[in-house]
């Protein structure tokens, strides 16, 4: 893809995504929010620009859900999506029209963001070093799919899917909201799911994961699960 498409698509999706959130709070002056849609939607590009230059295959292959994604995973990406969406309507609706509960100090706030940041960052580290990190669950034989033990694959099994323990309820904080947690512990439950199901697909179909397995023994959080 060229950089001008990536840069139209990425416009168009900040637009979105600023709409979303913006439209449901009602009002622009939410420092925030700006912080926090600066921090995705920065990291978006930049995540774009790179994956462009070093794997256009991993990019497209993130484009939409591929043919043999399973049944199942199309059922919780929908669940997903809808979390995801309530998760910043809520925000919005919360700290901008209603103030049901937009009682989160700065502090905290801003710990939200830096969480957010950083499962960000582990999510761009782990397709950094996995070009079969696609946006659904599905074994890419055409793509030669294979399994990758290095970057934080030498730790957990699933980093992209860990990164929900810290980036979703690190989403509701930043944006200033506390009920916007429960969608995003909602985002958690998902992926906790997603990881069980997507493991056990990886063992009876990929080849060479049962033994990956057996030496990188936890999911998402070494020593623990």
């Amino acid at each position: 893809m060229s950089t001008l498409k990536v840069l139209l698509k990425w416009a168009l999706a900040t637009a979105v995504f600023a709409g979303i959130l913006f439209g449901s709070a009602g009002r622009l002056d939410l420092p925030m929010v700006w912080a926090y849609l600066a921090v995705y939607c920065g990291s978006l590009l930049a995540w774009s620009l790179v994956t462009a230059h070093k794997d256009p295959a991993l990019l497209e292959e993130r484009r939409g859900v591929k043919a043999g994604t399973k049944g199942w995973d199309r059922v919780l990406l929908t669940i997903y999506g809808l979390l995801f969406l309530a998760t910043w309507v809520v925000a919005g609706l919360d700290v901008g029209r209603f103030h049901w509960s937009d009682t989160v100090p700065v502090g905290f706030q801003i710990i939200g963001l830096i969480g957010f940041a950083a499962g960000l960052g582990l999510v761009a580290w782990a397709t950094l070093v996995n070009t079969f990190f696609s946006r659904s669950v599905r074994i890419q034989q055409e793509r030669g799919h294979r399994v990758v033990t290095g970057g934080p694959y030498r730790y957990v099994r699933h980093p992209g899917y860990a990164m929900s323990l810290i980036g979703w309820p690190g989403t509701a904080l930043a944006l200033g909201s506390w009920w916007a947690v429960l969608p995003a512990v909602g985002i958690v439950l998902v992926y906790l799911v997603r990881t069980v199901l997507e493991d056990r697909t990886l063992h009876e179909e990929l080849e060479g994961y049962a033994e990956y397995a057996q030496q990188v023994r936890y999911r998402w959080i070494p020593g623990v699960w």
